[in-house]
């Protein structure tokens, strides 16, 4: 037997080997892809794979903006989202809080979403709690104002003072009892804070703090929002009215690791949205091969 007809052979029984590993494909049940995929996605929650990430310039330039903050400055919070943006930015509120109390800065943190008081405050509390922040004190080193409707309404009051637009702090202590919130003692307007650092999910957000306190009251920012939020707000990173800007999971994670946090949530997040992703690619590119056999089959 010559070379070229042993080469055939070969190849004719790979094909056959394929063509049935395609056909048993086809009649798979679809509760195994399902159980891979809930494997790839819990599997890093729980054992991080720490895959890869490299610091984009707006993240490190968030990072850096926080860093340029003078040591023991009063920052402004807005953090306007709800439970349904947990995952995105729960992690950057938690990262950006721990920055600013690294500079021994204290944290006045408000909230113009209905839904958003409860998770922000836990989120607080559950920073507040890790062994290296016990020392910073409620109504010393942070307050928690709470929710006010109105939107832009209430970013404009603001300026005119904090006191007379947020009375009362969540827990309902008045915001002029300086002997309980000494915070506020010297909280005017925004004149009273180097940087606003908003957390946002949408509106009111990013685009409204640009537009009625960025641009009227000149006070410098920096955003953390949702990735599909994200594209929209490059342009005022690019004209210098937002002083970085993190995007969606990516940039929670992107910001870990510029902190040197770690393997933390976004980054496992990150991890387990990865590999879906990867394993949805694969059966897409599976599912056309299986496609592609039956077709050439039934010419056959």
């Amino acid at each position: 037997m010559g070379l070229l007809a042993r080469l055939e052979k070969i190849a004719r029984r790979w094909i056959f080997l394929v063509m049935g590993l395609l056909a048993r494909l086809e009649k798979l049940d679809r509760r195994w892809i399902f159980l891979v995929m809930a494997l790839l996605v819990l599997g890093p929650l729980i054992w991080p794979v720490g895959l890869k990430l490299t610091v984009s310039r707006p993240v490190q330039m968030f990072a850096d903006a926080i860093d340029a903050v003078p040591e023991g400055s009063t920052v402004l919070m807005s953090c306007d989202y709800d439970p349904a943006s947990r995952p995105e930015l729960v992690p950057m509120t938690k990262t950006a809080l721990r920055q600013l109390w690294n500079r021994h800065c204290k944290v006045v943190v408000t909230v113009l979403w209905p839904g958003g008081p409860g998770i922000v405050d836990e989120t607080l509390r559950e920073v507040a709690a890790e062994p290296k922040y016990r020392d910073r004190g409620y109504g010393y080193d942070w307050v928690n104002l709470g929710y006010k409707a109105g939107n832009e309404a209430v970013m404009v009051l603001m300026g005119q003072g904090l006191t007379g637009t947020f009375p009362q702090d969540y827990e309902g202590h008045s915001t002029t009892d300086f002997a309980t919130l000494p915070i506020m003692k010297n909280v005017r307007n925004y004149a009273s804070f180097p940087l606003l650092v908003n957390i946002s999910a949408g509106y009111p957000g990013t685009k409204e703090w640009v537009q009625q306190v960025n641009s009227r009251f000149h006070l410098p920012m920096v955003s953390g929002c949702t990735a599909v939020s994200a594209p929209e707000y490059y342009p005022y990173l690019q004209s210098g009215q937002l002083r970085g800007l993190l995007g969606g999971m990516a940039g929670a994670a992107e910001y870990e690791k510029a902190r040197g946090e770690g393997l933390g949530p976004a980054s496992r997040g990150m991890d387990a949205q990865s590999l879906a992703h990867v394993f949805v690619a694969f059966c897409i590119v599976l599912g056309n091969l299986v496609q592609r056999g039956r077709k050439s089959g039934g010419a056959a």
